[in-house]
């Protein structure tokens, strides 16, 4: 089984987490990054996992999304500068996480 990114643009922070469910939900995924751009109106989804899941849960998600997508697409087997784009998106996405959370004491 290979690696594979599975993007999908769509408007709305809404529509995002609808797509993002049914993706979650089709096929054995996980939510690699996101991003927000023009005030959270056009939503950028990164989901992961072996390239058939990625394909199957894009697939669905284009299909039954409440919004369509902008655009949509899968890579397989990405390259390595892919590979950083995507880790460094989630490391911006999970260091403002982390900046939230309540600490515990």
């Amino acid at each position: 089984m290979s690696k594979a990114y599975g993007f999908i643009e769509i408007t709305g922070v809404v529509a995002a987490i609808n797509a993002l469910d049914i993706m979650c939900k089709t096929a054995d995924v996980e939510l690699a990054s996101w991003e927000r751009k023009l005030g959270g109106r056009l939503v950028t989804l990164i989901v992961e996992g072996d390239v058939s899941a990625v394909n199957e849960a894009v697939e669905a998600a284009v299909a039954n999304a409440i919004k369509k997508p902008a655009s949509y697409a899968v890579i397989a087997r990405p390259h390595e500068e892919i590979v950083k784009l995507v880790e460094l998106s989630a490391s911006r996405w999970k260091k403002k996480t982390d900046e939230t959370k309540p600490e515990n004491k």
